[in-house]
C-alpha cells in the first residue's frame, strides 16, 4: 500500500485510539492517553468528538466501538463482489459439517475475516467478521498466499514477517514456501494448530478465472472433538466442494 506523502496526523490519532478501545474491548481516558503516547486532554477531544458522532460509546469511564460503525462495515463487505457469490455456500457449508465455517480475503498483506458461519457444534474463538489476522498462521491465509505469485508473497513476508504464535506455527521461509506447493497441488491448506493451539482448519482457495486467489474458504474445529478420519477425509471433500461452487457463480454467473 502507498503511503501518503503529507499524512493528516490527527486522523492517524483518531484510527489509532479507536484501534486501542478495539484492542482492549474497551477503554478508558488514561489507558489510550498511555497506548498512542498523547496527553489525556487530546485523546479526550477526540473521544468527545467520536461520541457525538455515535462512533464511540461511553460506559461508565469506559469507551466501547459504537454502532455507527456496522452500517460502514456492513457497507463494504456488501461492496465486495465474493461475498454475494460466498455467502449461501458458507451457510451450506456449516449446516453440512456442523463446524465454524470462515471465509477471508487478504487486504494489505494481511488477512480480514469477511463471514463466519456456524453449525450446531461451532467452536467459539476470538474472530468475528472484519478481523485481521497474519497470513501465514492460518489455514485460509496460506491457501490464498499459494496462488499469488512468489514476488508478491516475498513482499508480505517481508513486511508481515513470519512470527511464532504457537509451537506449530511455520517461522522459516523456505519451510514456508514448501508448505505453499503442496497445497497448490492438493488445492487445500491445513492449520495444524498454527494460530491457536487446540484448533485446526481445513481451508481451500477461491480463485478467479486467471487461478488467482480473491479469497478462501475455511471449516474450523478443535482437535480433541473430530478425529483425524473425518478431520483428513471428509472435511477437504466438503470444503473443496463449496470453494468449487463458489468459483463458478463468482466467475461465470
Amino acid at each position: 500500500m502507498a503511503k501518503p506523502n503529507h499524512p493528516v496526523q490527527t486522523v492517524n490519532r483518531t484510527f489509532e485510539i479507536l484501534e486501542v478501545i478495539q484492542e482492549l474491548d474497551g477503554a478508558g481516558v488514561s489507558e489510550i492517553a498511555d497506548r498512542v503516547d498523547i496527553g489525556k486532554s487530546a485523546v479526550h477531544n477526540h473521544l468527545t468528538t467520536l461520541a457525538n458522532r455515535e462512533y464511540v460509546d461511553k460506559d461508565g469511564d469506559e469507551y466501547h466501538i459504537g454502532l455507527s460503525f456496522l452500517g460502514l462495515g456492513a457497507y463494504a463487505r456488501n461492496r465486495t463482489p465474493i461475498y454475494d457469490a460466498a455467502q449461501s455456500q458458507a451457510d451450506n457449508l456449516a449446516d453440512q459439517t456442523g463446524e465454524l465455517v470462515n471465509l477471508l480475503v487478504e487486504k494489505n498483506g494481511m488477512g480480514i475475516y469477511l463471514y463466519q458461519a456456524k453449525g450446531e457444534n461451532a467452536v467459539e474463538l476470538d474472530t468475528h467478521e472484519g478481523k485481521r489476522v497474519r497470513m501465514h498462521c492460518t489455514g485460509l491465509g496460506k491457501a490464498t498466499l499459494a496462488f499469488r505469485p512468489r514476488e508478491e508473497v516475498d513482499e508480505i513476508i517481508d513486511e508481515h514477517g513470519l512470527p511464532k504464535l504457537t509451537n506449530h506455527t511455520i517461522t522459516d521461509r523456505e519451510e514456508f514456501y514448501a508448505e505453499l506447493e503442496e497445497i497448490r497441488e492438493q488445492r487445500y491448506a491445513i492449520d495444524r494448530e498454527e494460530r491457536l493451539n487446540g484448533l485446526r482448519c481445513i481451508a481451500s482457495p477461491i480463485t478467479d478465472d486467471a487461478d488467482r486467489s480473491i479469497a478462501a474458504i475455511s471449516v474450523a474445529c478443535p482437535v480433541h472433538r473430530v478425529d483425524d478420519e473425518r478431520f483428513y477425509e471428509d472435511i477437504p471433500e466438503a470444503v473443496l466442494g463449496a470453494a468449487n461452487v463458489i468459483e463458478l457463480e463468482y466467475n461465470y454467473s
